[in-house]
């Protein structure tokens, strides 16, 4: 995604441009990330309306079932047409499209199979892989590459993770039909996060029959005669799963790009540093993306790369990202959604000058159901003038909500400005201008 933006806006300011992308055009988010995940957080939240349509008053029907390898059909042929898309957004600009890995060879030459192609500017924008952790039978666990290519819903899953990815996988899983077991190294989910809302959403992972096991360590993983994954905890209990999904984060995808030929290497944590303008310490090399350690999400990636041509080719100088005001969401069942500091990270940095405004309330939707789980909205301010710079949200519809407070944070809002602002009644965002 941010080696497209950097390629199209270079283009559109009459850059000439070489795009090297061995595999489909539009990378992890359009074919096995972002994209694919949120069409089968769709398919999840029909099921969960299927599951409450009695008591709105709908008779379903006596059994319903999902089609797995129908939907996979569909979303394989949407995200082809994507694909088709981008093709047709490089001939428009005149972007020549190189179907091979680059390797440097040295400053300002990239290999690209038989080619060798000379620029004054070389962005790096691989993206990152999979971790997959190295303790014996690894190999018989699946990634997030690989949940979207099984030719089957497994009936009973383990998931081995707390981050995003872990409990998003964990989410669709078990609406679809999936018996979910969560492993946890440690002791809370989300720990990027606001700590209230992991605690939230275990409450509500427990309550749609997900088993989270916090403290357990996986040691082994063997698979059987049968096909079954056998996963042994560093406790010694042994448990069968029909699938295993290592959901414990990504690694920056610098291997094999030559970077010893030009004299740099990635820092200790496998992350290839760059300067606010994104510039690494050898002149015309540049990087974006998840291989800098930014925050590893596409509209990140996409900013930085359109950001970084629009100073390369005269289009002024725009503002470096700031990472604190880089709006998320986790598209899980229910979704979470977070902008700027943690309660702890403001207390940390401001002390007894942070004050926290939270609510926690059953949302209209689930006035009619026999579950009650809570919607939780958390604001963190600072100062005398109360400004806020953190809001932390779970629960049906924040991840709509987010957008428009994120831009208002960032703009320097404070708690008397979402006072003084009127509330759009009966909906979750209201409670953010209604907090006392």
């Amino acid at each position: 995604s941010g080696g497209l933006a950097t390629a199209k806006r270079a283009a559109e300011l009459g850059a000439r441009v070489a795009l090297l992308e061995p595999a489909e055009l539009g990378g992890t988010c359009v074919h096995r990330g972002c994209v694919p995940k949120k069409i089968l957080w769709n398919a999840a939240e029909v099921a969960h309306h299927l599951h409450h349509a009695g008591e709105y008053g709908w008779s379903p029907p006596a059994a319903t079932s999902f089609d797995w390898p129908g939907m996979a059909k569909k979303r394989v042929a949407y995200l082809e047409r994507l694909g088709g898309i981008y093709a047709r957004q490089l001939e428009q600009r005149g972007i020549v499209h190189v179907r091979a890995a680059g390797r440097l060879e040295g400053e300002g030459r990239v290999r690209a199979g038989e080619q060798l192609l000379r620029a004054r500017h070389i962005v790096i924008a691989t993206g990152g892989l999979p971790y997959r952790p190295n303790l014996p039978g690894a190999e018989w666990g699946l990634t997030s590459d690989d949940f979207f290519q099984l030719p089957a819903l497994p009936a009973r899953a383990a998931v081995v993770g707390a981050g995003y990815i872990a409990v998003e996988l964990a989410s669709v899983l078990a609406a679809l039909g999936s018996e979910v077991q969560l492993l946890v190294r440690g002791n809370r989910l989300l720990k990027a996060f606001d700590a209230r809302l992991g605690q939230q959403l275990t409450e509500a992972f427990v309550a749609q029959g997900i088993t989270v096991q916090f403290d357990h360590a996986v040691k082994t993983v063997e698979k059987t005669a049968d096909s079954q994954i056998v996963v042994t905890g560093a406790d010694g209990r042994c448990e069968p799963f029909d699938a295993l999904f290592w959901a414990t984060g990504r690694v920056p995808n610098l291997l094999q790009l030559g970077l010893d030929t030009v004299g740099i290497s990635p820092d200790p944590d496998g992350v290839l540093r760059v300067d606010a303008q994104a510039r690494t310490p050898v002149e015309g090399l540049y990087a974006i993306g998840d291989v800098t350690g930014e925050p590893a999400l596409t509209p990140v990636a996409i900013a930085a790369g359109r950001r970084l041509a629009e100073r390369l080719f005269g289009h002024g100088n725009p503002p470096p990202i700031d990472p604190e005001m880089v709006p998320s969401v986790v598209f899980t069942h229910p979704p979470v959604a977070s902008v700027g500091l943690s309660e702890m990270q403001a207390r940390d940095r401001f002390g007894d000058a942070v004050r926290v405004y939270e609510s926690a309330f059953v949302p209209l939707y689930h006035a009619m159901t026999e579950d009650k789980p809570r919607t939780v909205v958390k604001l963190v301010t600072t100062g005398d003038e109360e400004r806020v710079v953190g809001l932390h949200m779970i629960g049906p519809g924040v991840d709509e909500a987010l957008q428009g407070f994120s831009v208002a944070i960032r703009m320097g809002a404070t708690k008397a400005d979402f006072d003084h602002t009127i509330a759009i009644h009966p909906t979750t965002a209201e409670e953010v201008v209604t907090l006392r």
